[in-house]
């Protein structure tokens, strides 16, 4: 039996990535092959990375994610502004940010437990919620680097809109030559 890569993840509605495409087309144009775009319909928030899972665990892992989504209301999610991690100098991941309400961080916390009570290995980083639009290539060099920076800092601010969190997501990841394939396996209404 294979093993699945697996993560838990909330889905951003189409209008909200319009929104962020509309205001990334320029960077994606000016920033050529510096920048892995991440494909809209791959964009979400991630709650948790599982890693690994076996296909066996998939009905607890839906058991136990319907269990804690159960106790959270549907809440909203603002996505404001452009950044960059680790930080401007060194920019590897390319994120729009959030607005991030405590229901937000009550339930990823409800998550990242439950997780761990089935044997998934907790994240040793705090929970930074982010929407992860682009990766910078490795072999970037300084002069794409710096045109880079600047073209995040003209586009650094901005509103790409408010979405309400009514469902948490399993999904599986399969890795391809032409960018990741995710593919929903399990969905926990909010209550």
């Amino acid at each position: 039996m294979s093993l699945l890569r697996a993560f838990i993840a909330l889905d951003i509605p189409p209008e909200v990535i319009q929104s962020i495409s509309t205001v990334t087309a320029s960077l994606r144009k000016e920033t050529g092959h510096t920048v892995r775009w991440v494909a809209p319909e791959n964009i979400h928030l991630t709650l948790k990375f599982l890693g690994e899972v076996s296909p066996a665990n998939l009905e607890h892992l839906s058991a136990g994610l319907a269990a804690e989504c159960e106790h959270h209301p549907p809440f909203d999610i603002s996505v404001k502004n452009l950044g960059c991690f680790p930080n401007p100098r060194q920019p590897r991941v390319i994120w729009a940010g959030l607005i991030i309400p405590p229901q937000l961080l009550r339930l990823q916390s409800q998550i990242e437990s439950a997780a761990a009570r089935l044997g998934y290995a907790a994240e040793t980083r705090p929970f930074s919620p982010h929407l992860t639009i682009g990766r910078v290539r490795e072999q970037a060099g300084a002069a794409e680097l710096q045109t880079l920076r600047s073209l995040l800092e003209k586009a650094a601010s901005g509103d790409f809109g408010t979405f309400t969190a009514r469902a948490v997501h399993l999904y599986k990841s399969d890795l391809n030559p032409g960018g990741p394939v995710y593919t929903r396996l399990n969905s926990a209404p909010l209550r």
